[in-house]
């Protein structure tokens, strides 16, 4: 089942923010996540905060009508509690499987934000999808109503690969749907890639990536598969049925891409993505800017101006919580300013403009002059960001900078 959410302080019932916390929001950038929880099936090494209908059975509150109201319930409350903003920059609907809601649904969700909270002249509006959930009527309909940008659940081009991870998709579907999309007019196409797979060879990571090139994607974002507890992937690897990833694999998977991604043109603006110019993915950077977003739906993280907040996880609960007029939101953080400053560290130093030098304290200044004698980061007069090495250790720079 999914990771359980962090710890956190109590979070008010009709879901308002500290008065000292909205002083001058209203100038700055605001992006929307809606979270859509089901899934027809689930992969064996997902731990995201999904369900299928089989997980749910019949439960009270959990269908997708009752969601469906209660994200426009969300998106009323929300508009309460943030006051006047300028319009959205960003959308992105993400899951779970959005593209499981019909398509006039998913539309209309679209539409309530639009309606709600307005959308910036070039707002960018993406969904996610899996190939075997959509078909070009429904990629029609999507861009019709507004959606400019698609991220595909590709994750690999070889058969064996993509039945380890029990997906259900084949490689030509792949790039049937990006026919669909850009027949639509969609503005840009993201494909996901899952490396270092349980008996994936590097020949084969290769095939992955040749294919992901041919069909000549805006963006590209690459992971190393992360095992995580509980799901069905860990047990597998626990009974000895497949074998745990390997790091020096994950590696050779990571500076294979690289070289292919930065040959076609692509540039690797953050650790793990790379995208033609203009084609970053500019909600990912509200994130890693830290911006002010609002997430809706079940288990949706949100942070305005230093304070982070997470809704209840379960759509049931989810629902009830606003269908009763209160806030689905379980617990909250408000960040100090060192907390907002460690995180910016962790965020900023990921990305290809980098760090500030003066965002560092003087201890952690002092600790560069070794990083970058290790290769692990390059300095500027004015920022520091890792070089190619050190992004394949960045998780271990990051803490050696703030130890």
């Amino acid at each position: 089942m999914p990771s359980t959410p962090p710890p956190g302080d109590p979070a008010p019932a009709d879901g308002a923010l500290p008065p000292e916390r909205l002083i001058g929001t209203e100038q700055r950038r605001l992006s929307a996540y809606v979270h859509v929880p089901y899934c027809s099936s689930r992969c064996g090494y997902c731990d995201f905060n999904t369900y299928t209908a089989a997980e749910l059975g019949a439960e009270p509150g959990s269908g997708q009508d009752a969601y469906l109201a209660a994200a426009r319930a969300e998106f009323a409350l929300a508009a309460r509690v943030l006051g006047p903003r300028p319009p959205l920059q960003t959308v992105f609907f993400g899951g779970g499987t959005p593209t499981l809601l019909p398509a006039t649904e998913l539309a209309g969700l679209l539409t309530g934000l639009r309606e709600t909270f307005g959308l910036a002249p070039d707002c960018e509006v993406t969904t996610e999808a899996n190939p075997e959930s959509v078909d070009q009527a429904y990629l029609e309909t999507l861009r019709a109503a507004g959606f400019n940008r698609l991220s595909l659940g590709m994750q690999s081009a070889v058969p064996s690969v993509l039945q380890v991870l029990e997906r259900r998709h084949t490689p030509g579907r792949v790039a049937q749907v990006v026919d669909w999309a850009r027949a639509a007019g969609f503005e840009s196409i993201s494909l996901d890639l899952i490396y270092a797979n349980p008996h994936e060879t590097l020949d084969q990571w290769r095939a992955t990536i040749d294919a992901a090139l041919a069909l000549a994607p805006d963006h590209l974002s690459a992971y190393s598969l992360i095992v995580e507890p509980g799901t069905r992937l860990a047990a597998r690897i626990g009974r000895g049925e497949l074998p745990l990833p390997d790091s020096d694999q994950q590696a050779d998977c990571y500076l294979i891409a690289d070289e292919a991604f930065t040959a076609a043109g692509l540039v690797n603006y953050e650790v793990s993505n790379w995208a033609r110019p203009g084609h970053e993915a500019r909600h990912n950077l509200a994130y890693w800017h830290s911006d002010d977003w609002w997430g809706f739906g079940p288990g949706a993280h949100s942070h305005v101006n230093g304070v982070r907040w997470w809704n209840l996880r379960h759509p049931a609960g989810y629902t009830t919580a606003l269908a009763g007029g209160s806030s689905p939101a379980q617990a909250r953080e408000l960040l100090t300013p060192d907390d907002r400053r460690v995180e910016r560290v962790m965020l900023e130093l990921r990305l290809i403009d980098g760090l500030p030098l003066d965002v560092l304290t003087g201890s952690e200044a002092a600790r560069l002059p070794e990083l970058v004698r290790a290769g692990l980061i390059d300095r500027t007069e004015r920022s520091v960001r890792f070089t190619r090495s050190g992004r394949l250790l960045a998780d271990g720079v990051i803490r050696n900078l703030l130890d």
